[in-house]
């Protein structure tokens, strides 16, 4: 369906609406002409530069049905623009007492980072996967919708920016003036694009609503001080700032953030921002297990006898292994951060109440998770703006996203989220015994992932290259993942597990030892070859064990000649060196019916 000029005009007019009302210049020039300040230079180069680069990366979609590569020259002319523009307006320490060299690098970093956002969320990721099977129809859909939010993001951040450089600021104003023009671009899409959620999972609306939050978080890499506007990302968005190399729990404010636990009660973390001399976004972030309820009889049960789990207050992070500071763990010294699970629903619950035939389940899993990330980009965003230096870049921010039985399930349904709405693409991903393996049989991962991903209203929560019933299976996951990974080494899953995990086996419901080793072993197999894909499977037969990350014989014990630890420190400082690590041990003779391998190992 074509972009309608009648929508077009009522769309433009709106949008160009949100600059003239901040700013009375009658001048083509969404910025003062007058105003030669380093802060109007900033704003004003930042959104012509992210004009350009979205322009770029929807032709590279429509050219090669693939993101933009490095050598773009567009993107580079963009950029370079950005910077001649900087050099000639700013000085050392004018922008927020950062030097010209790392204003230049902060601004770049969020040019190039907001228009690939745009873009991955339209088209399926840097891959493209939508496109390969898009009708013509289809695409012109695409298109709209990206040229649609990528003006609505221009001239959003033109408006807010005139405003705070302005004498005058009516943020009243502008902010209503906003809404209207976001209003008018899901409209907008939405004719265009009537099947938009059947294509990229999500509804005109919050694909528009995606691209305000994004706004909010440009305005504050460029103004240090944003009131009157209540932005919803950085410094200005946080509550309480912790101390510094001790624990804090942080309980998030349910009206403020949309979360909510299993009983009703406000969602927790906990943060310690790393020790005062350690570079503060060096991060792991770790997320809670604690199996799942799915059906009536189960979280009936679940309530009854374990309410713990559905509370966020109560859970204290673990402090061993990859988590402890023993100075033999090389993350030791990070900035630590534990997400609770109180939802039963592996971390994918998009903020509905699950209804039984006498109570309710709120499904928060998610939006939890996901408010709980953000609230510690910004507390690590205020912390570096405050210290100087380069100040916050998502771009060089290292992290470590992982999480233990559930909480490895969560990891891998959230992983893009990280990646592509986070920007932090330094991220290396590492689920600990959650494989979401597959059973065969209508009571397994693949049969009940169509049936609850709706009701848990998961899908539009998941990236746009893996929202279907069988993305809920981890080595599905894997396959929609893998062309995703690698723009950095860094982008990679490290799959983590004792092959003999009976805790695991349950929860997926495998009814026989053997044939769940089996599976984990063909899993291996399927996917060891797959970019950004690395597996460390422990062998201990005797006994079965459940999440090994955490737990010190297995961390500081070698698989096939190398430790855990120096296996994560090298995806993190060596990335490309990194070998599977997997061994027969004995489990052919230990366990009986269990199988080698299919597939040569790794020596």
């Amino acid at each position: 369906m074509a972009f309608t000029r009648c929508n077009a005009m009522t769309f433009l007019t709106l949008s160009m609406s949100l600059v003239l009302i901040a700013c009375s210049d009658s001048s083509n020039n969404s910025f003062p002409e007058t105003s030669a300040s380093c802060e109007n230079s900033a704003a004003q180069a930042l959104q012509v530069c992210a004009g350009s680069v979205n322009t770029a990366q929807r032709a590279c979609y429509s050219d090669q049905d693939v993101a933009c590569d490095d050598g773009n020259p567009s993107i580079i002319d963009a950029q370079n623009t950005l910077q001649n523009t900087l050099e000639n307006s700013c000085t050392d320490g004018e922008f927020m007492g950062l030097s010209l060299d790392a204003t230049v690098g902060r601004l770049q970093a969020d040019c190039s980072a907001q228009p690939a956002s745009i873009a991955w969320r339209t088209y399926g990721g840097p891959q493209g996967s939508v496109l390969p099977n898009a009708t013509p129809e289809q695409r012109n859909c695409l298109n709209t919708a990206h040229e649609t939010v990528s003006q609505f993001f221009d001239n959003s951040l033109a408006a807010i920016s005139v405003c705070l450089t302005a004498e005058d600021c009516d943020a009243a104003a502008v902010t209503v003036n906003q809404q209207t023009a976001a209003a008018s671009a899901a409209a907008t899409i939405g004719e265009a694009c009537p099947t938009l959620s059947d294509l990229i999972a999500v509804e005109p609306d919050r694909y528009v609503a995606m691209a305000e939050q994004q706004v909010d978080c440009s305005v504050a890499v460029l103004h240090d001080d944003a009131e009157p506007f209540q932005l919803d990302c950085g410094p200005s968005n946080v509550d309480v700032m912790p101390v510094r190399g001790e624990w804090s729990m942080l309980v998030l404010d349910g009206d403020k953030w949309g979360t909510m636990c299993g009983d009703g009660t406000d969602y927790a973390i906990h943060i310690r921002l790393a020790p005062e001399g350690y570079p503060v976004d060096n991060v792991i972030a770790a997320l809670e297990g604690g199996g799942v309820c799915l059906f009536e009889n189960d979280c009936r049960s679940r309530i009854a006898s374990s309410p713990q789990l559905f509370n966020a207050q109560d859970p204290r992070p673990p402090g061993s292994g990859i988590m402890g500071d023993d100075m033999d763990n090389p993350f030791a010294n990070w900035t630590k951060v534990y997400l609770p699970y109180c939802n039963q629903d592996v971390f994918m619950g998009g903020g509905v109440f699950e209804t039984f035939s006498d109570f309710e389940v709120p499904r928060y899993g998610a939006v939890n998770l996901r408010a709980g990330m953000r609230v510690t980009r910004d507390i690590i965003w205020k912390e570096m703006d405050g210290a100087g230096d380069t100040g916050f870049r998502p771009d060089l921010l290292t992290a470590l996203f992982g999480g233990f039985s559930a909480g490895a399930y969560g990891t891998m349904y959230n992983y893009p989220f990280v990646l592509d709405t986070l920007q932090w693409l330094r991220t290396t991903a590492f689920p600990d015994a959650g494989g979401g393996l597959d059973n065969g049989t209508d009571a397994g991962v693949r049969s009940l992932g169509p049936i609850k991903i709706p009701v848990w209203n998961a899908q539009p929560l998941l990236p746009s290259y893996c929202f279907s019933g069988e993305c809920a299976v981890g080595p599905e996951i894997y396959k929609a993942m893998s062309p995703r990974l690698q723009q950095v080494p860094e982008q990679r899953m490290l799959v983590v597990s004792n092959q003999k995990d009976t805790t695991q086996q349950i929860d997926a419901f495998f009814t026989n030892e053997a044939q769940w080793i089996n599976a984990m072993r063909s899993a291996y197999c399927d996917t060891k070859d797959l970019a950004g894909i690395d597996w460390f499977l422990t062998s201990d037969s005797k006994n079965s064990v459940h999440v090994v990350t955490i737990r010190p014989e297995f961390y500081y014990g070698e698989v096939a000649g190398e430790r855990m630890v120096d296996w994560f420190d090298r995806a993190i400082n060596d990335p490309t060196s990194l070998i599977d690590r997997a061994e027969e041990g004995n489990f052919v003779t230990d366990i009986p019916g269990s199988l080698p391998f299919p597939c040569a190992l790794p020596q």
